[in-house]
């Protein structure tokens, strides 16, 4: 448990369908803990702008970062992380693409009984997820209410940023940490052991779907604690069970 003295600086960045406020209740451990912390808001209309939006909040920081993707927001890590400002990465259920990669690569053939992800179909080059199925496949973790509420407020994601490709995956060269969330509906859990794996992340599993571990609230709050010290950097996560 960490004390208020930690130190060290974590950006966050989100994935699509949302923006980066999904991500207050870690900001607010972190701050909690110490730490720095910085929030990307991600346009999502291509992996290219994406990854440069991600570096221009990179290169503000006066020191080293952890740099920390969810879901879409980790093809975007993959892309920043080779900033020389970035000391490690961090994946949460999260894309993991490698050289000549993308999120429709990835996607493009799921394991035979994983579940289908409610994305419809693309109006005028954006994607939204269906509001009727939001909860149990993207919020499960969350309250009626605050799905609801994520579904009416969906953040358009543009077709292209799916169809970005990596040229130089960060993983290859930076050491990374990796969150698998074992009952995803957005992300088979087999894919994110396969691209942790080939990655050589350390990994963690953890019982959850999709959202529990970015929300920061309701039945678990996640913890999220670094400590880096020169080219050595520890990541580990520690979870406290709410009432």
């Amino acid at each position: 448990m960490a004390d208020g003295s930690a130190s060290g600086t974590v950006v966050l960045v989100h994935g699509g369908f949302v923006d980066g406020s999904g991500w207050q209740g870690v900001y607010d451990l972190l701050r909690k803990d110490g730490y720095k912390v910085a929030v990307v808001q991600n346009p999502t209309l291509s992996l290219e702008g994406d990854v440069a939006a991600t570096k221009l909040i990179i290169d503000a920081q006066d020191e080293p970062v952890i740099l920390v993707g969810h879901s879409y927001g980790g093809a975007v890590i993959t892309g920043a992380g080779n900033d020389p400002n970035v000391a490690a990465l961090v994946y949460i259920a999260a894309f993991m693409p490698d050289e000549g990669e993308s999120v429709n690569t990835l996607i493009a053939d799921p394991p035979p009984d994983a579940p289908v992800p409610p994305i419809l179909p693309p109006r005028d080059g954006f994607l939204f997820l269906d509001r009727e199925k939001f909860y149990a496949s993207f919020a499960g973790d969350l309250s009626a209410e605050e799905a609801a509420f994520m579904a009416d407020s969906q953040v358009p994601w543009g077709v292209d940023a799916l169809g970005g490709t990596i040229s130089e995956p960060a993983w290859r060269t930076k050491p990374s940490w990796y969150l698998v969330t074992t009952e995803d509906r957005m992300i088979p859990p087999s894919a994110q052991r396969d691209m942790s794996a080939r990655a050589g992340s350390t990994v963690v599993e953890a019982t959850g779907v999709y959202r529990r571990f970015v929300g920061g609230h309701n039945h678990m709050v996640d913890r999220l604690h670094f400590l880096a010290s020169g080219d050595v950097v520890e990541f580990c996560f520690c979870f406290i069970d709410e009432p």
